[in-house]
């Protein structure tokens, strides 16, 4: 499995065509106390860069992006009564979804984590 960034601080990982979607905790920083998650439909498609959720803080919204083009196979839930999950453990149980890759070319646009702690320290 590898993990791959945006510059929109969601992070994927993939395992074959099967990938797991979260924002970064640079990002869950960056908003806050998170108070609520709006999560995609499971069976929805998007293309790379589109919106595919909302997380909401204290301080602001943010849109969640799909970081590459796929179908969603299945939302975390927990998020709907839990959304302080994402702030304690952004990087694991507060993933977001998955989601089936439909190109999984497009992950070479992503960084990887030593890019991605590079990028951040540049902000």
């Amino acid at each position: 499995m590898s993990t791959y960034y945006t510059e929109d601080h969601e992070w994927i990982t993939v395992d074959g065509e099967n990938g797991i979607v979260g924002i970064s905790d640079y990002a869950q920083n960056a908003l806050g106390d998170i108070v609520f998650v709006e999560l995609p439909e499971v069976g929805a498609s998007f293309a790379k860069g589109d919106d595919a959720a909302v997380v909401e803080s204290v301080k602001a919204a943010s849109d969640v992006y799909a970081p590459v083009g796929g179908e969603i196979t299945e939302t975390n839930i927990t998020l709907e009564d839990a959304p302080e999950t994402v702030n304690s453990d952004a990087g694991g149980a507060g993933w977001f979804f998955k989601m089936k890759v439909t190109d999984v070319s497009e992950l070479e646009s992503l960084m990887d984590e030593a890019g991605y702690k590079e990028y951040c320290g540049g902000l």
